[in-house]
């Protein structure tokens, strides 16, 4: 399975032939070759994460293509989306998915707190989307760790690196950081990694890793 970085937050799975995309949202430039798309898979409801622009270009190239999400997306978006929640499963295409997790990560208390899905995608990468939650119980060969947001404390994405020990890792989430801060994040959760054994990623925009 080759695991392509988009900006911000969306990434591009590609696996005998289908694609499968996850949280194209406001900060990411518009996506092509999307005919072989099989599934979308959007972890909450913030515009970062999905945009109506980007559903109606992925619908056109790909109808009738099983969107899944929160009641949140379900209710604000204008195609069918397939609500899930934490410990559901599902087989789109050659996509196996497993939804883990059930709420964003906490930006201040003046904030309502929103449902947030992380993602296992044929049992080998995972995403956690807004959060830190993790996928109990899986030995994680990929995992794609934010590396910045209004909600992130750096000390504890690398604890929760730590916690899922992947084999891979990269960063994502990091439109909000200078390119100095994103280097440094990125060393720091290198570190991470690097404790039991992993490799760390540096992938911009437009870059793959094979999972």
């Amino acid at each position: 399975m080759r695991i392509t970085r988009h900006e911000h937050a969306a990434l591009r799975l590609e696996h005998d032939g289908q694609t499968l995309l996850i949280d194209p949202g406001a900060f990411t430039a518009p996506l092509d070759g999307l005919s072989d798309v099989v599934g979308v898979v959007i972890t909450h409801e913030h515009p970062d994460h999905w945009t109506a622009v980007h559903l109606d270009r992925i619908l056109q190239a790909a109808p009738g293509t099983p969107i899944f999400s929160t009641a949140a997306v379900a209710a604000a978006a204008d195609h069918l989306v397939t609500t899930v929640a934490p410990g559901q499963t599902y087989a789109v295409g050659a996509f196996s998915l497993r939804f883990f997790g059930g709420e964003h990560a906490v930006i201040h208390s003046s904030l309502p707190t929103i449902e947030n899905l992380g993602v296992l995608v044929n049992d080998t990468f995972y995403y956690p989307g807004d959060s830190y939650a993790l996928p109990d119980d899986v030995a994680v060969d990929t995992l794609a760790a934010p590396l910045g947001a209004p909600w992130l404390k750096i000390g504890e994405a690398m604890d929760f690196v730590l916690s899922v020990a992947p084999r891979r890792c990269f960063g994502t989430h990091d439109m909000t950081l200078s390119p100095i801060g994103r280097n440094m994040h990125r060393e720091r959760l290198r570190w991470a990694t690097e404790q039991h054994n992993g490799e760390f990623y540096d992938l911009d925009p437009g870059m793959s890793v094979d999972a």
